[in-house]
């Protein structure tokens, strides 16, 4: 069976118009599309020709937009609804606001669908910060750091203070102000990390700020944070997790000051003091210093009447020793009279106890000595008597080792003297009573004495040969 669609004969064509008209209507005779309310977040808001266009956008946990439609306030709704919001949420209708939204859908055919808006609820949008301000604190104090920052020690004269608000704001101008002029004189040492303090930007540059003040710690006593009186949704970077965390964790003592008395931002629950606007923390810490001065005073006084009062007591003691001194000195001296007598009297008892004694030793000694004396003798004789018997054992055998050393030494000069020499065959020639050992210091004619073992030769040198022969 053939399908009328694709059949051409049977095919019928609405035009565009027709087709957005079909929409329109059924958008519009839809009653739950009229007379809505809706819950959404705002997104690029503007107003132009009286009239404000805006987005309205829904995100997922992830933070990724799941829902986008445009939206409408007509000028003769705007004026109303802005004072509204106002009025109750101290800021203006803009972007990034959660709020809770009554209108109508509507659908253009140029345009498209849209929403109109007629009336907005504050209380849901002063809810939903809420909300988020209760889960922040319940997170923190879940991971046990809600009461950190609170329970670290404020010194006793903060004077270097880190302060993190925006260059130029009329806050941190009333604050340096009142800083300065304080009646005491106090002199404050203030820097400022430069911090965006209102919108998306607000608690990145906070922590950023925190960061460098962490970097050059030993440097300040506390950190203030501040920012001057807004709207109260303009403080909603304020209620930011990681800020909080980070304040909560910070090393030194955090003063905040942000927006008006009836303003009450997460940091204002963590930190550890809180003061309701930046002119206030100025006044906490002049009283700080003013309450440290005051110790400071009191502990002088208290010193100086400390030391007056030591100083009379002492006054007092030495003008009552001196009026003592000479019935003391007196008594002492008649103390030590009657001393000396006491060691008088027994002086005499004492020597002769003592010399008593002394004989009685020199008595035991004596007859000590007798025996003593007879047994070292004996004992030194002894040693003596064995000392000789060693020395002449001794000197019998350097003797005899002596005397062998000798006939060992006369045997060899035996051995070795001429008369032995000349028993074995051997002759000495002389001439002129010297001994010749070379032939050739003799010549023909010289006359020459032979010495043989028995006898002796007188000869004449007939001739002279002067090659060696071996015998």
């Amino acid at each position: 069976m053939p399908n009328p669609q694709t059949n051409p004969a049977n095919r019928v064509a609405l035009t565009l118009t027709q087709l957005t008209q079909v929409i329109g209507n059924s958008v519009r005779l839809n009653p739950s599309l009229q007379g809505a309310w809706v819950t959404a977040e705002l997104s690029d808001v503007r107003v132009n020709g009286g009239h404000c266009y805006m987005e309205l956008i829904e995100k997922n946990s992830a933070g990724s937009t799941v829902a986008k439609l445009r939206a409408t306030v007509w000028a003769s709704q705007l004026r109303m609804i802005q004072s509204k919001f106002a009025a109750a949420t101290g800021r203006q209708i803009g972007s990034g606001i959660k709020v809770l939204l009554y209108g109508s859908t509507t659908h253009h055919s140029v345009y498209g669908l849209s929403f109109s808006i007629t009336d907005i609820d504050p209380s849901y949008t002063l809810g939903d910060m809420e909300r988020l301000r209760h889960e922040i604190l319940e997170r923190l104090n879940y991971e046990g750091i809600l009461e950190r920052n609170k329970q670290l020690s404020m010194p006793w004269a903060p004077q270097r203070i880190a302060v993190i608000s925006a260059a130029g704001a009329a806050g941190y101008g009333d604050f340096l102000n009142q800083l300065g002029a304080n009646q005491e004189g106090f002199v404050f040492y203030p820097f400022l990390f430069g911090a965006v303090m209102q919108g998306s930007r607000t608690a990145a540059s906070v922590i950023e700020a925190l960061e460098l003040i962490e970097q050059t710690i030993d440097l300040w006593d506390c950190v203030v944070i501040i920012r001057g009186g807004g709207a109260t949704t303009d403080l909603n970077g304020f209620d930011n997790y990681e800020l909080a965390r980070r304040v909560a964790l910070c090393p030194l003592p955090v003063v905040v000051g942000i927006g008006h008395e009836r303003d009450r931002t997460v940091l204002d629950e963590i930190a550890h003091t809180r003061c309701k606007t930046p002119t206030a923390v100025a006044a906490y810490l002049v009283d700080a210093l003013r309450q440290s001065y005051s110790r400071a005073v009191q502990c002088v006084d208290y010193i100086v009447r400390q030391g007056a009062a030591m100083t009379n007591g002492e006054r007092l003691r030495l003008h009552n020793a001196e009026s003592m001194l000479p019935a003391s000195a007196g008594r002492c001296l008649d103390a030590a009279r009657n001393h000396l007598s006491l060691l008088a009297t027994r002086l005499p008892s004492v020597v002769s106890n003592r010399t008593f004694v002394a004989s009685s030793r020199l008595n035991t000694l004596a007859a000590m000595i007798g025996p003593v004396s007879a047994n070292v003798t004996d004992r030194a004789t002894g040693r003596l008597n064995n000392v000789c018997s060693r020395l002449i054992m001794a000197a019998t055998s350097a003797a005899d080792r002596s005397r062998q050393q000798l006939q060992r030494i006369s045997d060899v000069v035996q051995a070795l003297s001429p008369a032995n020499t000349l028993r074995r065959g051997y002759s000495i020639t002389r001439v002129d009573g010297h001994a010749v050992t070379d032939a050739s210091h003799l010549t023909p004619g010289t006359r020459i004495t032979t010495h043989l073992y028995n006898g002796t030769l007188e000869s004449e040198v007939t001739d002279v040969y002067n090659e060696s022969s071996e015998i």
